[in-house]
């Protein structure tokens, strides 16, 4: 049916109002909203992916290459940069804003039975929507660890984490050990894990973790693969890979150094899940060209638009720059959520700024708001040019007042309303 926008929005504004409140961990409210629906999660094959950094890169490179194979595939990410319906998507396709506003009607007595939260309640639209659109394979990304993660209700083909950080410390715990213990909790019996970590130690760690699950197999990146001559500039990320008993040059329009171990770690997935949705290297390297991923160094025009949100991305995210720009210094846009490690994002990020921008963006939520002013401070210690801008608007005019590339970047509130107010698709990257 068609739908008004006020209908959309006002489905949106329900599933928000679910934010609210002590976040709650655990399968339950999910399974149970999933069992009153039929159980759609069942209805399709999934390949089920975790880790601190990687997720959405791995994501886009897996939906790539199974596409090229024929097959019609869904993925369900988290957050979304400018609209909801962004994370639910079919063949490319985002999920309708009816089909939205549909669910909310039909289910709203559920939920609020069940207690669901937003998030619970996302995940199971998500579900619902791929079963009636008969996808071959759903790609699902966790949303916060693992273990007690909803989509955690899942029984996939495969079962991979791509890597582990400081994030969330608050749920996961302050340990690099307590939070891969989270992020393991996706290994399953039966079911073949796959590890991305590139830290021996921290590999060992899930490993262990996953035959104590009784995984079915315990596939490493980095031991069933090699790869070399990485190179980065603005066209992407070109590198030899040895996998799968083949060797090839790989050409990734993704930017960074990391983009070559989450390739590998994604062709390994995939060969883990077995037919129909192994690939060959060969197959895999024809398919790269399509991968896009939004928000993940997206360039438009003198703008540069990427999520990094904790202290690991920012430097990542500082390597890429530094190959991409030559040495050229760039003006950073930035506000960061007040639970992350700001001041460490800071740190990895000025060595590669002209100046810092630092602003509040609109959709952040008020409890979550960084202390703009303890920022500014930081940055200035360090001999950062700063300014201190909490209007979004105006420190977006501020960034283009001189004649550098700006960099927008510290979460996805930040990257989205930026993109909502200059008019950039996230779809476009």
């Amino acid at each position: 049916m068609d739908v008004t926008l006020s209908d959309y929005e006002g489905a949106l504004a329900y599933l928000y109002a679910r934010t609210t409140g002590v976040f709650k961990f655990g399968l339950e409210r999910t399974q149970a909203l999933l069992a009153e629906m039929g159980d759609p999660h069942l209805a399709v094959p999934t390949l089920h992916i975790a880790g601190t950094n990687g997720k959405g890169s791995c994501v886009a490179t897996a939906d790539a290459i199974l596409g090229a194979k024929g097959l019609r595939v869904a993925r369900y990410t988290s957050p979304h940069l400018v609209d909801f319906r962004e994370r639910i998507v079919v063949a490319g396709s985002a999920i309708p804003a009816s089909e939205v506003v549909d669910f909310i009607d039909q289910w709203t007595p559920t939920i609020e039975r069940l207690e669901a939260s937003f998030f619970e309640a996302t995940t199971a639209m998500a579900f619902l929507h791929f079963a009636r659109e008969r996808a071959d394979v759903a790609l699902i990304e966790t949303g916060l660890g693992g273990r007690l993660d909803s989509t955690n209700v899942v029984r996939p083909r495969a079962a991979g984490v791509t890597s582990i950080g400081f994030d969330h410390m608050e749920y996961l715990g302050s340990t690099l050990h307590s939070i891969a213990l989270e992020k393991a909790g996706i290994f399953k019996a039966g079911v073949p894990a796959v590890i991305g970590e590139p830290s021996a130690e921290v590999a060992a760690w899930l490993a262990n973790a996953a035959r104590e699950a009784r995984a079915s197999a315990v596939r490493i990146a980095h031991e069933e693969s090699r790869i070399g001559d990485v190179h980065v500039d603005g066209a992407g990320t070109s590198f030899t890979l040895e996998a799968l008993g083949d060797r090839a040059t790989v050409c990734t329009p993704m930017l960074g150094r990391h983009q070559a171990t989450n390739f590998a770690f994604t062709l390994l997935l995939l060969d883990a899940a077995g037919t129909p949705y192994a690939a060959t290297l060969a197959d895999a390297v024809r398919a790269a060209s399509s991968i896009s991923l939004p928000g993940r160094f997206q360039r438009e025009g003198r703008w540069i638009f990427d999520v990094a949100h904790n202290p690991d991305g920012a430097r990542t995210l500082a390597s890429t720059l530094s190959s991409v720009e030559g040495g050229r210094r760039v003006a950073v846009l930035l506000c960061v959520l007040a639970d992350k490690d700001w001041r460490a994002m800071i740190d990895a990020l000025q060595p590669v700024a002209t100046r810092f921008i630092l602003t509040d963006a609109p959709t952040a939520p008020a409890s979550r708001r960084w202390p703009i002013h303890e920022a500014a401070r930081h940055a200035a210690m360090l001999g950062a040019e700063v300014a201190e801008v909490a209007d979004f608007d105006a420190a977006l005019v501020e960034a283009s007042s001189r004649d550098e590339t700006t960099l927008v970047t510290g979460s996805f509130h930040t990257v989205g309303d930026a993109m909502a107010r200059l008019q950039v698709s996230p779809l476009s990257g």
